[in-house]
């Protein structure tokens, strides 16, 4: 009986360390290795280089489109963009002009 007890004794007083070590060595594995660790840091920096590249060119998209809207503003149309947005739509040309087909 003394050497169950001191069997489940010693399991007891070891039991916390154990799982105080499992998940430090846990968590520790996951800050080094993990998806969002150090190892990972080269590779994230890359993915923000390129999101930030793509946020750059979205945001002059965006400026681009702003500018076109504010000019077809009703309340003051810009006639060259609204000539330019009418032939365009029916397909118009000046005699004067001439058209290159692109192919």
């Amino acid at each position: 009986m003394s050497r169950k007890s001191t069997v489940s004794s010693i399991l007891r007083s070891a039991g916390m360390p154990a799982v105080a070590l499992i998940s430090m060595a846990f968590f520790g594995y996951y800050a080094v290795l993990g998806p969002n660790g150090a190892m990972a840091h080269p590779e994230v920096k890359q993915q923000l280089e390129a999101r930030q590249a793509e946020y750059q060119r979205l945001d002059k998209q965006r400026a681009d489109l702003k500018n076109r809207v504010d000019l077809l503003d009703p309340e003051g149309a810009d006639p060259d963009l609204v000539e330019e947005l009418a032939r365009k739509k029916l397909n118009v040309a000046r005699p004067d002009e001439v058209i290159v087909p692109l192919k």
